[in-house]
């Protein structure tokens, strides 16, 4: 089975170059309208089962206008969990002004009702390819059972059925997850430049940092649902790769907005030869580059997204949680794991392309650390890992070492399954991958 990770060549180790720490403004920002508040399309659809039953489910996919198929594969997942009997999984969207187009996105909240009044957030966005691929938290990760909820209740879940530690067991975050499913090689900033080829024929801007901390939120906590606001204003952000950046910048770039902050392999410097390098690896892979994104390394606008530069802002910031692997072939990259099923090229491909990545990120959250400490800020939980590589494995890993500092931020008091009730947990050799199973679905049907 073919792994999706970052191609990156030789040039990603270069030798990080010292940042001079330096006091900068953030540049002129663009006033974001009053937001539309989400929009959801639930539509009833009745089919038999293999018992010859009539099944009525609701099915909350295809919403979203305008989105090719191609972009949308991630539907079926859901899909797949409404069919299950999971009502709280579904495709909704939201009108960005500022980027004059509607955002796709995926909500999973609380599988308990009754937490689903009021309820925190967690901004949760993918990496390079922006959900638009198989390289997104829902096909690559357990998290709708994990982070949404799942007390026993599905036991038939493909990923359980072979399991001798029976189904995963979880009470969730409590807390409303929304993930943007669009944004491919967006870093999910504001773009100095239009590109059309990332952007699309005929729609705005890339204003994605406009959107996802102004628009979006007020999108969110403006929606209702039986009569009840589903979001409180509380929030928390995490990302993975190319959006571990952008999760750090949203942090500083908004003082106070989020209550925890979660960067997994993200490399915080933009603008070092390192940095710099890495960030147009990612670009190059739309067609662009960081010209076009923040109108070259030496201006305000570059200087402002550069996270280690900047670092100075996450003084007073609590709850934030950084982790990163060596670059060495861990657990998820040896042929034994389920993420790579015995394919041997698979196997080569994230020890050597995933190993040089995560060796580059590796540097570069190093270099933040160091940098936090000679701050004397002592808020953050760095997590090195001693092996892993660039790969979706250790960010599932993530969902569950994230858990303390994010649930404490989001104030749920929800308390993290222990490993007797997570057979995906490492500590047992899980994964949660859709590699558990070639035909991850997730669900039976």
């Amino acid at each position: 089975m073919k792994r999706t990770i970052f191609r990156a060549t030789a040039a990603a180790m270069a030798v990080l170059a010292p940042v001079t720490a330096t006091t900068l403004v953030a540049p002129a920002a663009q006033a974001a309208d009053a937001a539309a508040p989400l929009e959801v399309k639930a539509t009833p659809v009745t089919y038999q089962n293999g018992a010859g039953e009539d099944v009525t489910y609701t099915d909350y996919t295809g919403a979203t206008p305008n989105q090719p198929a191609t972009k949308t594969q991630w539907r079926s997942i859901i899909q797949d969990y409404n069919r299950a009997g999971y009502d709280n999984v579904r495709e909704v969207w939201a009108w960005s002004e500022a980027m004059q187009r509607n955002i796709p996105l995926v909500l999973i909240q609380p599988l308990a009702k009754e937490k689903r009044t009021n309820a925190p957030t967690l901004y949760l966005m993918n990496g390079a390819d922006g959900g638009e691929g198989r390289a997104n938290w829902l096909a690559q990760t357990d998290v709708i059972e994990f982070w949404g909820g799942n007390e026993g209740k599905r036991p038939d879940q493909k990923k359980s059925r072979n399991n001798p530690n029976g189904p995963l067991t979880s009470p969730g975050i409590g807390a409303n997850i929304v993930i943007p499913m669009a944004g491919a090689f967006s870093y999910y900033t504001d773009w100095n430049s239009e590109v059309p080829a990332l952007q699309g024929d005929g729609q705005g801007p890339q204003k994605w940092e406009t959107f996802m901390t102004k628009e979006l939120p007020a999108a969110m906590e403006g929606f209702q649902q039986d009569g009840a606001t589903i979001a409180s204003g509380v929030k928390a952000v995490a990302g993975m790769s190319m959006t571990g950046t952008t999760s750090l910048l949203y942090a500083e770039h908004n003082p106070d907005m989020y209550n925890a902050v979660g960067s997994f392999s993200g490399c915080a410097e933009t603008i070092s030869p390192m940095g710099s390098t890495f960030v147009n690896v990612t670009l190059n892979r739309g067609g662009a580059n960081i010209d076009q994104m923040w109108g070259g390394l030496n201006t305000d606008t570059a200087r402002y997204n550069d996270a280690l530069l900047n670092a100075e802002k996450l003084r007073g910031q609590q709850n934030v949680y950084v982790s990163n692997g060596t670059g060495l072939a861990g657990r998820h990259d040896l042929p034994s794991s389920p993420r790579v099923n015995g394919n041997l090229s698979a196997s080569g491909q994230v020890i050597v392309e995933g190993g040089i990545i995560e060796g580059a990120t590796n540097a570069c959250t190093h270099n933040l650390a160091n940098r936090t400490n000679q701050l004397g800020i002592n808020t953050i939980n760095y997590n090195f890992r001693p092996q892993g590589t660039h790969q979706w494995g250790y960010w599932q890993d993530d969902t569950r070492d994230f858990w303390n500092d994010l649930v404490t931020g989001l104030g749920t008091g929800a308390v993290q399954p222990d490993s007797a009730n997570d057979p995906y947990h490492y500590v047992n050799g899980g994964s949660g991958s859709s590699a558990d199973l070639p035909d991850f679905a997730p669900l039976s049907n």
